[in-house]
């Protein structure tokens, strides 16, 4: 029996429950019956909103386990319970005591590290998304790779709640009806998934032996449009022409050199997705990975197309 530990914690920066791809993850195991633990810390039950989170994971038997991923005692002994491991929404220096405390026990059928997101192998990203894709993805896959841990590698792209809902517009909170910017020419093709779906292709994934070592791409074809497709996607369902203000790609790059923290990675890693479309320019080769819909057919995951009616 797999037994799934979810090393959830809450941050400040995800307020906005939609961007915390962890809470799908923990909910998506517990839902398809395996023993589930999620690490929370005690200021996380001190606080009214996080606190409702955790009382709906105990609602479907989520294992709580009160601690601190600094820890190691706690982690060790969270560990020790679990032949497979899945990690969300933590910093490169949790995954590494993670990793560590793996490799102490020694019993961890599958890690899925915390690197849900774009393929950073295969991304075309200029300072400072370079450091950050390197610090936060490749630098942990390569150290899984020499440790010899069996890992399985999300790459969800885009979160439908953060993104699909406002057309990509940086700061808005719903599809504009007016006006919207497209990076680039607006022709790169990106990938946008419903969090609740990502989850259930986790748990579909994370002890199928076609899926050990490999990258899971969760790329469906319906979720897959060009910002100019989506653009026109939401046109026809509004019954209203939207103003398109292009920014070409040498406009942008003056935007990631001018801008302060965090904007300049926000705008750098738009354009890696938007203008180098970094998503999807790249074939999915079987030696490295394998891709959600066509490896679970069965699931019927939530178009792009269906989730923007409930805008309209």
């Amino acid at each position: 029996m797999c037994v799934c530990v979810c090393v959830y914690i809450y941050r400040e920066r995800d307020k906005r429950g939609t961007r915390c791809i962890g809470k799908f993850i923990v909910e998506a195991s517990a839902k398809f019956g395996h023993p589930t633990f999620a690490l929370v810390r005690e200021s996380t039950l001190s606080d009214p909103a996080k606190a409702n989170i955790a009382k709906g994971f105990k609602s479907l038997g989520v294992n709580l386990v009160h601690g601190d991923i600094n820890d190691p005692g706690t982690l060790l002994n969270v560990i020790r319970q679990v032949v497979v491991i899945s990690t969300v929404e933590i910093s490169p220096e949790d995954q590494y005591k993670i990793i560590a405390a793996i490799t102490i026990v020694g019993n961890i059928k599958r890690f899925l590290p915390s690197v849900f997101g774009n393929h950073a192998d295969r991304v075309h990203a200029v300072e400072p998304a370079r450091i950050f894709y390197a610090a936060y993805y490749t630098d942990i896959l390569r150290l899984l790779e020499e440790q010899g841990i069996p890992y399985t590698y999300v790459s969800c792209n885009f979160l439908a709640g953060w993104h699909h809902t406002t057309l990509a517009q940086p700061g808005a909170t719903a599809p504009s009806r007016d006006k919207v910017v497209i990076l680039g020419d607006g022709n790169a093709k990106v990938v946008f998934n419903r969090e609740d779906d990502i989850g259930i292709y986790t748990m579909k994934a994370m002890n199928d032996p076609r899926t050990l070592n490999k990258i899971l791409y969760i790329r469906p074809p319906a979720n897959t449009y060009s910002m100019n497709d989506l653009v026109s996607l939401w046109e026809r369902k509004i019954s209203k022409t939207l103003e398109r203000v292009y920014i070409p790609e040498e406009q942008v790059l003056k935007k990631i050199r001018d801008a302060r923290s965090p904007d300049d990675l926000m705008w750098a890693i738009y354009h890696s997705i938007f203008v180098k479309g970094d998503q999807t320019n790249f074939e999915i080769e079987p030696s490295f990975g394998v891709e959600a819909s066509e490896l679970y057919p069965n699931v019927k995951y939530s178009t792009m197309d269906e989730y923007l009616d409930q805008f309209v």
